[in-house]
């Protein structure tokens, strides 16, 4: 009897190309690999209703949901309207009050509207924000890796990382947080896996870790 394919959709991050994914190998006899990428949100659309949208790019049913930082947030929205095998919360936030103390501060002051989005056009202030790291070095390497750099989509991501109003933990979701992550620094406490030395990035520079470990996780 052959093997059931399980279906794995992967969400980048805020800005991100789902290329983040491109060494993210799971056994073929197992696995399928499915790369989500951001749609352009209509103007003042709640998280909701893109999360609502972004499902009708999932073409599978009983699927795993991996999201990354943003993604990771929207991937916790869309599974309030979708029955999924599994959820993978990379790199993120369980909750709104994991999101440290300068996005709060935003909130409240809603300081996020005025922020001159356009200047995240240029690349490395583009990778500080969605990576968490000046990449000078790098900056050839990360260009693939980043392919939104729209002013409407970027106002909206930030708008909808600082007012997301989740007051508890997905309990179905799983949890993956680097311990060196200067993005989301509180997100290691309470039921989360902790990856040592792992930063914002970990799904691109400790992939190793995920290809190994993901199979065991969707499967217990």
């Amino acid at each position: 009897m052959q093997q059931e394919i399980i279906h794995v959709y992967l969400m980048p991050g805020m800005a991100a190309s789902p290329i983040i994914f491109e060494n993210i190998k799971l056994p073929e006899k197992q696995f399928e690999i499915h790369w989500l990428e951001w749609m352009m949100p209509n103007k003042k659309e709640t998280l909701e209703s893109y999360a609502k949208r972004m499902i009708l790019n999932i073409k599978h049913d009983n699927i795993v949901l991996l999201g990354v930082s943003f993604g990771g947030i929207l991937v916790q929205e869309m599974s309030k309207h979708i029955s999924l095998k599994k959820l993978f919360v990379v790199s993120s936030v369980k909750s709104m009050h994991e999101l440290p103390k300068r996005m709060k501060v935003m909130k409240y002051t809603k300081a996020y509207k005025i922020l001159p989005t356009q200047l995240l056009s240029n690349i490395d202030t583009l990778a500080k924000y969605a990576f968490g790291e000046t990449i000078i070095k790098r900056i050839e390497l990360y260009k693939k890796y980043l392919s939104v750099s729209n002013k409407q989509y970027l106002d909206w991501s930030i708008e909808n990382v600082i007012e997301w109003d989740q007051e508890e933990p997905n309990k179905h979701a799983i949890y993956i947080h680097g311990d060196k992550d200067a993005v989301f620094p509180h997100s290691c406490t309470g039921n989360c896996i902790a990856l040592k030395g792992g930063t914002h990035i970990m799904i691109i520079n400790k992939y190793k870790w995920f290809n190994e470990n993901l199979p065991k996780l969707i499967l217990q």
